[in-house]
């Protein structure tokens, strides 16, 4: 069941609920395009590990009022909101893909709170010294990043009507995505359940508009908001070595400027391949912490 939470300022925040009622929480921050629908393990997995799985739709997504110019740090007080409604005084944060910077500003602007949190699949800043963006991503992201840096608020009309597109045949916005896919992210996608939970997500993101999906892209290009060093929680960095989305430079990038992460670069995965390793990580999330501060770090 969707419930509505409130924001500081008086927006709604659209929140669903899976796995164990009375199980240890994690957030699960979702993709870009994405909405709170998913994909999500399956609820066996999550009544196993006893995990209470939280989604929201980013502001602008799905049924989420949206945020004009709302910045990647912002996040985190939406999660607040909605701890404090579910009265959760502590709690875990998993991001995939473009709610991987998400789930790193919960780490570095909430360390009170998200005890541990982890990024799959996800971006670098876009000032990143020392990086190459762009190198080893897919023509199409490619395209899309680089119109949002040089046109900014611009771009806005095309994505409008790529979302009308998407909201009015999102099995064929799966299959155009198939055709970029390697072949261990084929595989993933080829899953009858994997593949009707994605045509869901994508449906429930456009529900009302394109505004979450251009605004999260505004936020990416722009500056984050919260500093990489404040990051003192334990902090997992997944990347699938063969991922053309966003590449896995970028979490190699991240782990050298994150002092308490362990970073898992996965050969014979890519981008999709997070969704396999969800139960891993899920338990990784749980535990009980270490000493305060350790750094582990783990290169495949």
């Amino acid at each position: 069941m969707t419930t509505v939470v409130p924001a500081a300022d008086g927006r709604g925040l659209a929140v669903e609920e899976w796995g164990e009622p009375a199980g240890r929480p994690v957030f699960l921050l979702h993709g870009t395009p994405g909405s709170r629908l998913g994909p999500i393990p399956r609820p066996m997995v999550l009544y196993q590990l006893g995990i209470r799985l939280i989604t929201f739709d980013r502001p602008g997504y799905g049924r989420s009022d949206r945020s004009i110019g709302r910045a990647v740090a912002d996040v985190a007080d939406d999660v607040r909101r909605i701890a404090n409604a579910l009265e959760l005084r502590e709690f875990a944060v998993l991001g995939r893909s473009g709610g991987g910077p998400h789930a790193l500003a919960c780490a570095a602007l909430l360390p009170g709170r998200a005890r541990r949190v982890a990024a799959l699949v996800g971006l670098a800043p876009a000032q990143a010294e020392g990086l190459d963006w762009f190198e080893g991503m897919a023509a199409s992201n490619t395209r899309e990043y680089l119109a949002v840096r040089r046109q900014g608020p611009l771009v806005s009309a095309r994505l409008r009507s790529v979302a009308d597109r998407i909201r009015a045949d999102p099995a064929q916005y799966v299959a155009d995505l198939s055709a970029e896919l390697t072949q261990s992210d084929r595989r993933v996608v080829s899953d009858a359940g994997m593949r009707r939970m994605l045509l869901e997500t994508f449906a429930e993101a456009f529900r009302t508009s394109a505004d979450g999906w251009i605004d999260d892209l505004l936020a990416f290009c722009a500056p984050w908001g919260f500093e990489l060093g404040d990051i003192v929680v334990p902090t997992m960095l997944w990347h699938g070595a063969n991922d053309t989305f966003s590449p896995a430079g970028h979490s190699r990038w991240l782990a050298d400027r994150i002092p308490t992460s362990t970073v898992v670069v996965q050969p014979g995965s890519a981008h999709f391949g997070a969704f396999d390793v969800l139960p891993d990580v899920l338990t990784w999330l749980v535990q009980p912490d270490s000493a305060p501060g350790a750094r582990t770090s783990q290169r495949l």
